[in-house]
């Protein structure tokens, strides 16, 4: 088969692997249907993340089960699934707490950036999306965008507090940025207001949802939002970057008493006690839980209540992945959907 695999800095190839096969009875292969590049995978490609060997790429997917190992119950050939990107048993204590990210026998799946994957614990991990393979390549995207960037702006917004009457502001405008706006709007958030300094980033927003655009980033950003909310702060922020600066930002945004949510991946924050004891805000975030939401992402699309696949702004066949992360790089694509 073909698959992406990144060599180092700005290094990315299609190249022939091994086709994945049953390991453990609780695995389950599949063919993917579709799958994505992340902003995550941009840290080792701009040489961010160091890579010491050669890495299999890809964690967002969509697919059809091929085949299944001897204990596995809840999917068999033929079915269309979705997965989380991160893998979980669905059963242990932390899942049922509905941290399946924190699975205590989880981790995070890799290799999905081609023809097809293994999916370890394909129980609790993958979900069948009802009626089989969807023929609308559109609601293909949606659901591909569930198996990580929605689901992590979903929770994001949950962690922000979004909810009926509250204001929630979102700093980042990538994909997860993006999605946690639609995810705010949806949960009804009374008002949204979104961080972004690119106009199509900024339209796609307010198709998403977001009432306001602030283009001021730090102390200024922080100062426009509260200026925006009457001197209090916005009631949560989602935090969709992982930098010192961004995550500074989220805090000195919210109101005493708010919630942030940050589901950025984290390089170099480090965070100031002072300023965390003055802020007097309740923080919840990390790698996001898709799991949790997947069946409600999963409806909400199929009837059409959210449209999330519109982030992907360039669509390519496998073979061309360098070019999609050239793209994402140098913010020409705000996500790039691979077909295999």
């Amino acid at each position: 088969m073909r698959g992406v695999v990144m060599h180092g800095r700005g290094d990315v190839r299609v190249e022939d692997r091994e086709v994945p096969r049953i390991v453990e009875p609780t695995d389950a292969v599949i063919k993917v249907e579709a799958a994505c590049i992340c902003g995550s995978d941009l840290w080792p490609y701009r040489g961010v993340d160091e890579l010491a060997v050669p890495r299999a790429m890809g964690h967002e997917y969509v697919g059809t089960v091929v085949e299944v190992g001897g204990e596995v119950t809840g999917v068999e050939p033929g079915d269309f699934v979705v997965g989380s990107f991160c893998l979980s048993d669905n059963t242990c204590e932390i899942c049922r707490s509905g941290f399946q990210s924190r699975c205590i026998n989880g981790g995070f799946i890799g290799d999905t950036q081609a023809q097809y994957t293994r999916v370890p614990l394909a129980d609790g991990t993958l979900v069948v999306v009802p009626g089989g393979k969807p023929e609308d390549e559109d609601v293909i995207a949606s659901l591909l965008t569930a198996s990580d960037v929605l689901g992590t702006g979903w929770f994001g917004a949950v962690a922000a507090g979004a909810s009926p009457g509250r204001t929630i502001a979102v700093v980042g405008d990538g994909a997860v940025g993006l999605c946690a706006v639609l995810a705010a709007k949806a949960l009804g958030a009374e008002r949204v207001i979104a961080f972004s300094r690119h106009e199509d980033r900024a339209a796609l927003a307010r198709e998403f949802g977001a009432d306001a655009i602030v283009a001021e980033r730090g102390e200024e950003g922080a100062a426009r939002i509260k200026e925006l909310t009457g001197g209090y702060g916005a009631h949560g922020v989602v935090e969709a970057v992982g930098t010192q600066e961004s995550m500074l930002q989220a805090i000195a945004s919210c109101r005493p008493g708010g919630h942030v949510g940050y589901v950025g991946v984290a390089h170099g924050v480090s965070l100031p006690g002072d300023v965390l004891f003055r802020a007097e805000v309740s923080m919840l975030g990390g790698p996001a839980p898709v799991r949790r939401f997947l069946p409600d992402l999963i409806e909400r699309i199929l009837e059409g209540r959210i449209n999330p696949g519109r982030v992907f702004t360039q669509r390519l066949p496998l073979e061309e992945a360098p070019e999609g992360y050239r793209a994402m790089d140098e913010r020409r694509a705000i996500k790039v959907l691979l077909r295999p």
